[in-house]
């Protein structure tokens, strides 16, 4: 893992050291443990990264985690798989193979279904601009693994943007690709998280609307928390107000980057640097607590009883008739319930982003049984070396329960085959094995259903 992003994970440890309490040692030797494992994680990682493509270097990944069994790795490097399964568009085993629970805490506010509370859901794709109609920055944050949790947020790009919104920044964007914004997709070249078709989608999605893309991303030898949320505050402010006072900005994060105050990692947030720079009106959007987790017992309770309730079929959030939005915790403006997965061609269904796209099947009939084969979309007119619009791993593979492989894709009979999410267009559409050989090259049309 480059330099840049070793903080990336420092607000997992929090998660990570509650599981002292579940082994028979010292919270020391646990500790110790961790940060044993994470340190031969990033070894593991750098030498992925020497591979051709994000499917060789899976790999890579793969087979160290069938080899070690110690709790303390399989806990840090399970978040890295869940990266590079959400990377190669295999989201349900992202989330299943790094997930954090979402237990009730004491500090969590009632339940907006409480009686007399007020509350009303409403679409979050309709209320969120309408909440921010008065600020000058939103704050959306995610979770890095879960796709899910950008997924509304590509969508409201263009009712921000509507809105006067004209400037967008996302976590881990480099700032040495100074191409991205006249090239209008993004690269290997143009961060980490942007790997993600969703997460490239996003990005590409502010650029084709004429938003200022920056990157804001922490470069210095950080040596604390504290010291990158600053830094990342400053490079917000400098790139963004300091040049145009008037600017609007949108920006994606992960987790607690934007909580608006209260203590973060021993220090303060970005979001509240952020504010002592500029004072302006802010909202932040919270997305990584009120999502469908793999099992009913992961999930908050106030998340299972406004699906038992609602059944909403798209992200809601509840305001009340005062405008008042309603947030899980203190420190954020508005928390936003996702809707469980529904899996249709081994994929969920939230990949048509509300209808921007549509769902392509494909086969592994040009893989010519080298698998895992990966099947990976483009844009027309956009290079070879573009972050795809969606990609797709297939794998055949013949399981046993007492296997410790993480399963991409499995099929007992036939071909495999799955769905690609894409919008109306033409794209390049390619076939490539683990070794980032291409075995197949064709061009398809997507059209719109018709109404």
């Amino acid at each position: 893992m480059p330099a840049r992003y070793a903080a990336m994970i420092a607000g997992c440890a929090l998660w990570l050291m509650s599981a002292a309490a579940s082994h028979a040692q010292s919270a020391a030797d646990w500790q110790a443990q961790q940060d044993a494992a994470g340190t031969k994680a990033d070894k593991i990682l750098l030498e992925a990264s020497a591979q051709k493509g994000v499917l060789a270097q899976f790999m890579v990944l793969r087979q160290a985690y069938d080899s070690d069994h110690s709790d303390a790795f399989r806990l840090i490097f399970g978040q890295y798989i869940s990266w590079y399964l959400s990377f190669l568009g295999d989201y349900p085993d992202a989330v299943r193979s790094f997930c954090i629970t979402q237990p009730l805490q004491p500090g969590d506010n009632p339940s907006p279904l409480t009686p007399g509370s007020g509350y009303s859901a409403r679409p979050a794709l309709d209320a969120i601009p309408e909440l921010a109609k008065n600020d000058r920055i939103v704050l959306f944050n995610e979770a890095h693994n879960v796709a899910l949790t950008r997924s509304l947020t590509v969508q409201l790009l263009s009712r921000l943007r509507q809105q006067g919104f004209d400037y967008f920044a996302a976590e881990t964007l480099s700032q040495t690709d100074t191409g991205l914004q006249t090239r209008g997709y993004p690269t290997d070249n143009s961060g980490f998280y942007t790997e993600e078709p969703i997460y490239a989608d996003m990005v590409r999605t502010a650029l084709k609307l004429g938003f200022k893309v920056v990157a804001y991303e922490a470069t210095s030898a950080t040596v604390n928390s504290d010291q990158r949320e600053t830094e990342q505050a400053k490079n917000l402010y400098h790139q963004v107000f300091e040049k145009d006072p008037n600017a609007r900005l949108v920006v994606d994060a992960g987790y607690d980057h934007i909580i608006e105050s209260g203590s973060y990692l021993g220090g303060s947030s970005m979001a509240e640097h952020l504010y002592k720079l500029t004072h302006l009106p802010m909202l932040a959007v919270e997305q990584t607590m009120l999502y469908p987790r793999p099992s009913d017992d992961g999930n908050h309770p106030y998340y299972t009883a406004v699906m038992n309730s609602l059944h909403p079929d798209a992200p809601v959030v509840f305001v009340n008739a005062q405008g008042k939005p309603w947030t899980l915790r203190a420190g954020y403006d508005v928390s936003v319930f996702f809707p469980p997965e529904k899996i249709e061609g081994g994929r969920p269904t939230w990949l048509n982003l509300g209808g921007l796209r549509v769902p392509r099947r494909v086969s592994a009939k040009y893989c010519d049984d080298n698998y895992p084969c990966l099947i990976e979309a483009r844009y027309n007119g956009e290079g070879p070396d573009a972050i795809p619009a969606d990609r797709l791993m297939l794998e055949l593979v013949m399981m046993t329960d007492n296997s410790s492989h993480i399963p991409v894709y499995n099929s007992n009979q036939g071909v495999p085959t799955g769905n690609l999410y894409l919008r109306p267009g033409k794209y390049q559409l390619s076939f490539s094995d683990r070794y980032g050989r291409t075995l197949h090259r064709e061009e398809i049309s997507v059209t719109a259903p018709s109404p």
